[in-house]
C-alpha cells in the first residue's frame, strides 16, 4: 500500500485518521500562506485552502504518497471565524455564536501523483444561550484558544452545543465518512 501522509499538525485530525483505521501515517505540517481570493462561498474557501495544503506538502513527498490535507472554518452570517488571537477574541466570538446556529466547513483535499480530489462538507451547529460569565470559564480552560470559531466539540465546548445537523466529526476538523469515500479512490480501503 502507498505511504499515506497527513498535511496537518492537527492532534484531532491524527486522533480522527487513526478512529478510520489508518494507523500507519506520516506528519508533515505544511507551511503556507493561508490567504485565498476574496469573493469565494464558504465551501469554495474551505476547498481552495485545503487544496494549496494539500499541493505543498505532496511537492515535497514521493509522487507514490497519498497525501491527505483539510481546513476547517466556521462562518456565521457570513464572516469567517478564524482561532482567537486572545482570550477578548475568543470571547467576541463565543458571544456572536451564543444562542444562534452557524456554519463549520471543512474542505479536504486527497492527492496521489498526479490525481487530486477536493471535496468539502458543511455542518450547521446550534449553541444554546449562555452568559458571558459562563463563556469566560470555557476560555480560562485554554481549549478554545486554538480552535477556529473559539470551540471545541470534542471537549468541554460541547457544553455549549444545542444541536448539530450533519457530520460531528467534520466539526472537530475531519468529515470522516467523505474522507474515506476519497480515499476508496486510491484504493485505501478503511476497514482492512
Amino acid at each position: 500500500m502507498a505511504k499515506i501522509i497527513l498535511a496537518s499538525g492537527s492532534p484531532r485530525r491524527q486522533e480522527l485518521l487513526q478512529r478510520m483505521g489508518i494507523s500507519d501515517f506520516e506528519i508533515r505540517k505544511p507551511d503556507i500562506d493561508e490567504t485565498y481570493p476574496a469573493g469565494l462561498n464558504p465551501t469554495q474557501t474551505v476547498e481552495f485552502i485545503a487544496r494549496k495544503k494539500c499541493d505543498a506538502v505532496a511537492a515535497q513527498c514521493n509522487p507514490s504518497s497519498i497525501v491527505i490535507a483539510a481546513d476547517t472554518m466556521v462562518f456565521v452570517d457570513g464572516e469567517r471565524l478564524g482561532k482567537p488571537a486572545d482570550e477578548a477574541d475568543a470571547l467576541r466570538m463565543l458571544m456572536q455564536l451564543q444562542g444562534r446556529k452557524h456554519l463549520v466547513c471543512t474542505g479536504v483535499s486527497v492527492k496521489q501523483s498526479a490525481v487530486q480530489y477536493t471535496e468539502s462538507e458543511s455542518t450547521e451547529v446550534i449553541f444554546r444561550p449562555a452568559s458571558p460569565a459562563e463563556l469566560l470559564q470555557y476560555i480560562h480552560t485554554g481549549e478554545p484558544m486554538d480552535k477556529a470559531g473559539a470551540y471545541g466539540v470534542q471537549g468541554r465546548g460541547a457544553l455549549l452545543v444545542e444541536a448539530i445537523h450533519g457530520d460531528f466529526f467534520n466539526v472537530m476538523g475531519l468529515p470522516m465518512l467523505r474522507l474515506s469515500r476519497i480515499l476508496s479512490r486510491f484504493g485505501v480501503n478503511c476497514f482492512n
